[in-house]
């Protein structure tokens, strides 16, 4: 079920900047918990975390990282993988939770940037998610615009066993309500076009 409205928000923004000892303890768990037995451990985590943060959080190309955090390429392909492993879903699902502890309430904007970016690897499925935590900074589109494929269908069907229960008798077929009914399917199915990106 989606998140109560009182838990449907958008994220401040905040500038980017290396995590904190603390920023970086509140994420620890998560990242280890995903990437657990995933081949050998990266022994500058955190420096490659930060890379990736910077780059969603300044919506910047994966060209313009500084040297100093390694190849663009690396910290791209590593930011991919850690996408498909779960982790920026995970963190959304964290910053979500109200019990979520200060230090990551103070990186959610850096957060659900990552995880807007993860879209392209993840799919609309994400998307989703990511609506239903309440988390809508995390979404690259705006609501109106998301695919609900079990709603959809569950619309489908009502109106497939209306045209059937009608099927003898097809003037007597409530007009007004298979277009309260179609009105719901293209409601369900979701806009054919949008922005890149929702506003954050």
């Amino acid at each position: 079920m989606p998140a109560p409205p009182s838990h449907r928000r958008y994220t401040p923004k905040r500038p980017w900047a290396p995590l904190t000892d603390a920023e970086w303890a509140a994420i620890l768990p998560h990242l280890r918990t995903v990437v657990m037995g995933q081949g050998r451990p990266l022994a500058d985590a955190r420096q490659r975390i930060d890379a990736m943060f910077r780059i969603a959080a300044t919506g910047q190309p994966w060209h313009a990282l500084p040297a100093d955090y390694g190849k663009p390429d690396t910290v791209s392909r590593h930011f991919r993988r850690l996408a498909r492993m779960g982790l920026w879903m995970r963190l959304v699902g964290a910053c979500a939770d109200p019990a979520a502890p200060a230090p990551l309430r103070r990186i959610e904007h850096f957060i659900v940037r990552a995880a807007r970016r993860a879209m392209r690897v993840l799919g609309m499925d994400a998307a989703v998610m990511a609506e239903k935590l309440g988390l809508l900074s995390a979404m690259p589109v705006l609501p109106i615009y998301l695919t609900r494929p079990y709603w959809f269908a569950q619309v489908e069907g009502e109106m497939a066993r209306l045209l059937r229960a009608h099927r003898d008798a097809p003037l007597a077929l409530p007009l007004r309500e298979m277009r309260g009914w179609l009105r719901l399917l293209r409601f369900y199915a979701g806009k054919p076009w949008h922005r890149r990106w929702a506003e954050p």
